[in-house]
């Protein structure tokens, strides 16, 4: 097997209890992930890693496949490591299981890198940022990249910082990786580092360690919607109830 994509789901959340099964047009929001998912054209499977029966049952429902993994991890990057710890895989692929409108286009972008060049640890994606309202906002989290697309930073402040607005462009980091399955178990190893701690982002981590992330800017047509709140599930279910009427 080639790629493998696989959706933490941790039933418990402070702002929205029980997230990935709160219901989104008739269906549970894991279900609009991995169905979006499951269209990728370069997974060659598909699985949620979840710490809870309930979620289980839930995937088990609509037909897809889950596994049970510790309640202990406290991130989507340790539970997907379990879960590849014992596959004979070359490329995992974390989807998150919050974006119930995952284009399945993003994740074949950032999965051929790591197919056509095997010293690649890590890809993820990037869109560019039209509201300039998301400059300061700290939940927006900007990325800047060096000439061949590997990441130089990303922070929740804006960067570049404008000094002129001529050819200023700002992007967001989207989070959605793929990793080296070996790379993958090497980075859940790594000690967390003083940047990460600092901007609360996990993938500086790598980039403290010495690692290059690739970093694609999507072609697709991004929904730039994690549901975190009750109000990112009202917006959620307007948009899918739009999508439905399609």
């Amino acid at each position: 097997m080639n790629v493998i994509g696989i959706i933490p789901a941790r039933y418990q959340s402070s702002r929205l209890p029980g997230k990935p099964l709160v219901d989104i047009c008739g269906k549970p929001m894991i279900q609009w992930v991995y169905e979006n998912a499951a269209r990728s054209a370069t997974l060659d499977d598909l699985v949620v890693a979840t710490d809870d029966r309930r979620i289980v049952q839930a995937v088990e429902a609509f037909g897809g496949k889950s596994v049970m993994t510790s309640p202990d991890h406290t991130n989507g990057t340790d539970r997907a490591a379990e879960v590849a710890r014992g596959l004979d895989v070359r490329v995992v692929v974390n989807i998150q299981g919050d974006e119930p409108f995952v284009h399945p286009g993003m994740i074949d972008e950032i999965v051929n890198p790591l197919l056509a060049d095997p010293s690649l640890p890590m890809c993820t994606s990037m869109h560019e940022v039209t509201d300039d309202a998301d400059f300061a906002n700290p939940g927006v989290v900007k990325t800047v990249v060096d000439l061949t697309g590997n990441a130089l930073y990303f922070s929740r402040s804006l960067i570049p910082y404008p000094r002129t607005r001529n050819g200023h462009h700002v992007y967001e980091h989207i989070g959605l990786y793929a990793y080296t399955r070996e790379f993958l178990l090497t980075y859940s190893r790594l000690p967390p580092t003083p940047l990460e701690r600092l901007e609360s982002l996990e993938q500086l981590r790598a980039l403290e360690h010495g690692y290059r992330i690739r970093v694609v800017e999507t072609r697709q047509d991004y929904i730039p919607l994690s549901v975190d709140t009750p109000e990112d599930l009202d917006k959620a279910r307007l948009l899918a109830a739009q999508h439905t009427k399609r």
